[in-house]
């Protein structure tokens, strides 16, 4: 029965994180534009990402000082302070510390909460959940853009941005709730190693366009990523290793496509916000029909193939230069992370030898450092017209690496 309790609330979770994605990107152009920080976009789409890292060292810490409950509570209030802030910020650095402060709360459950589904979820049962845990993407893709810049004709994007609240909530109890008799995690992340990545990220966000410091920073990041992931990862070793290496590239390419695609289309091609919502819809909706049918039928391949579609269409996006293209092009990438992702996901933390714990963390800690490197160098560059698409070839590259790293052992 925890099993079944602890699979609903995931889910739950995963529903108020599409809502929030799609709040977020929907509103990014406007945000930019009211608080004039077209020039800083790397500080608007990088803060949560950096706050949730910084949280990973410190989730086992808190959790074993605080308990479950303890921890709930602390994590609400750093995210209704988060997000209350973020809705009242003037410039672009109080919106992104307030975002970094929401992303801070969601990293002080993410190890927890998927230790806990490691632990007490067999392997059928766990890809049934991210199958479920995608199809929650759907209605969210279906109304969210639409709803998002309705709300924000009404009523503003500050209260708009408040939109996801009672949903992540909710998550965030059930998951807790269902996971309390799980105790603390097993181990401590090491705090000063862990550390190196959202500082090396935040050396890109603030690099401000002396590349020297940005090229430090994703150095700084990469080399932490190296030290706190798997023996073998940075060489793709065969088996987890090698799955959660392609996670990383996933993560930068994909994550990073999609934290700037309604900018891309509104400021690079003049597409309309309402088109652009539209796109931005089209491969979270692509990726959750289509992994409902791939965790039925997973095979060793499937994941390099859907990885090398997500890339075709990823590079699509970016020169195809029209609405019908883009819309097409995102679909096909999105239905390449639904064939994809299942597989990848169940490979990367399915191992013997290694704790749930270090599974948790080790899938986490790749997806993020994927997220904040994607978003961090995406912004970076993309905060001038023609380095958006210098960032999309970029994302379209790591995409194929991921493809060529996610290959079956035997084949490579």
């Amino acid at each position: 029965m925890t099993g079944v309790r602890l699979a609903v609330g995931i889910v739950a979770l995963e529903f108020a994180a599409a809502v929030t994605g799609f709040v977020a990107s929907t509103l990014l152009p406007v945000v930019a534009a009211d608080l004039g920080a077209r020039s800083s976009l790397s500080l608007l789409i990088a803060g949560s990402s950096l706050g949730l890292f910084v949280a990973l060292p410190l989730a086992s810490r808190v959790l074993a000082r605080l308990g479950p409950r303890g921890t709930l509570a602390a994590g609400m209030i750093a995210y209704l302070g988060g997000l209350f802030l973020a809705a009242m910020a003037r410039t672009a650095w109080m919106f992104a510390l307030g975002q970094f402060s929401a992303g801070l709360a969601s990293g002080l459950l993410a190890v927890f909460g998927i230790s806990s589904a490691i632990r007490h979820l067999d392997d059928r049962l766990r890809i049934r959940v991210v199958a479920a845990s995608s199809a929650m993407w759907i209605l969210p893709a279906l109304v969210g853009p639409a709803a998002t810049l309705g709300l924000e004709h009404l009523v503003g994007w500050r209260w708009t941005l408040l939109l996801p609240v009672p949903f992540v909530l909710l998550g965030r109890f059930l998951v807790v709730r269902a996971a309390r008799g799980s105790g603390s995690l097993e181990t401590p992340r090491p705090l000063l190693r862990t550390l190196t990545v959202p500082l090396g990220a935040a050396c890109v966000v603030f690099s401000n366009g002396l590349w020297p410091l940005a090229l430090a920073g994703a150095a700084i990041t990469v080399f932490g990523m190296i030290a706190i992931l798997p023996a073998g990862t940075a060489r793709l070793r065969p088996g987890t290793p090698a799955a959660l290496g392609a996670m990383v590239l996933f993560a930068i390419g994909y994550f990073g496509a999609d934290s700037l695609i309604t900018v891309l289309l509104t400021s690079g091609y003049q597409v309309s916000l309402g088109q652009a919502g539209i796109v931005l819809s089209a491969a979270p909706l692509g990726w959750a029909v289509t992994s409902l049918v791939a965790a039925r039928f997973t095979t060793p391949r499937l994941p390099t193939a859907g990885l090398t579609l997500t890339a075709l269409g990823t590079a699509a996006v970016a020169f195809g230069g029209s609405f019908p293209v883009a819309l097409a092009a995102w679909t096909v990438a999105g239905i390449g992370v639904g064939l994809a992702y299942p597989g990848l996901y169940i490979r990367a933390t399915t191992a013997d030898g290694f704790t749930a714990a270090e599974l948790a963390t080790a899938v986490i800690t790749a997806e993020c450092v994927g997220q904040l490197l994607g978003r961090a160098v995406g912004g970076a560059l993309g905060s001038s017209g023609t380095g958006l698409l210098t960032s999309y070839a970029l994302f379209a590259a790591a995409l194929t690496a991921a493809a060529i790293a996610a290959r079956p052992a035997g084949s490579r």
